[in-house]
C-alpha cells in the first residue's frame, strides 16, 4: 500500500465520476494493483449503497459496495469501500475504488485501465504492470 501522486480517473456515462492525485495504490499477490480514491475526489453524489453487499477480506476487513448511478445509467456494485479498515490498513478508511469493468474509462496519467479478467479483485492493469494474474478461469487456487 503506498500514496500515488498521478492522476487516476475514473468515467461513467459521459460523467467524470472520480479523479485525484491522492490516491492509495494497494498491490496483493497476484493481481495487479487497486486505486483507492479519496471520497473528497469522488462525485459521492453518484454513489448509492448497494443493496446486496457486504464481503470480508482477512488484511482489509469489511467492505461495503455502491452502485454508480449517474441519470437512468446504474452501474451495480461498480464501487467499494472500507468504512473500518483493519488496523494496517487504516489508511483506506472511506476511500472508493472502482471496478473498471463496471465503468466506461479509467485512467493512470492517461493510460487507459484493462480490467482484471475475472472482476474478484476489481484490479487496474496498466502498461507497467505485467501477469499473470488471478481471476481468469482456473487461476482460483494458485
Amino acid at each position: 500500500m503506498r500514496e500515488d501522486d498521478r492522476d487516476v480517473r475514473v468515467e461513467c456515462a459521459g460523467q467524470v465520476v472520480a479523479e485525484t492525485r491522492r490516491a492509495v495504490r494497494v498491490l496483493e499477490t497476484s493481481h495487479p494493483p487497486v486505486f483507492y480514491i479519496p471520497p473528497q475526489d469522488v462525485r459521492t453524489e453518484l454513489l448509492f449503497p448497494a443493496v446486496a453487499g457486504r464481503t470480508w477480506c482477512e488484511w482489509k476487513g469489511s467492505a461495503r459496495y455502491w452502485d454508480v448511478i449517474v441519470g437512468d445509467d446504474v452501474r451495480a456494485r461498480a464501487a467499494w469501500s472500507y468504512p473500518r479498515p483493519e488496523p494496517g490498513y487504516a489508511p483506506l478508511a472511506d476511500f472508493i475504488a472502482f471496478y473498471p469493468s463496471r465503468m466506461d474509462r479509467c485512467t493512470v496519467d492517461g493510460d487507459e485501465v484493462r480490467a482484471q479478467e475475472g472482476d474478484f479483485y476489481g484490479g487496474w492493469i496498466t502498461a507497467e504492470v505485467r501477469g499473470p494474474f488471478k481471476g481468469a478461469p482456473g487461476t482460483r487456487l494458485w
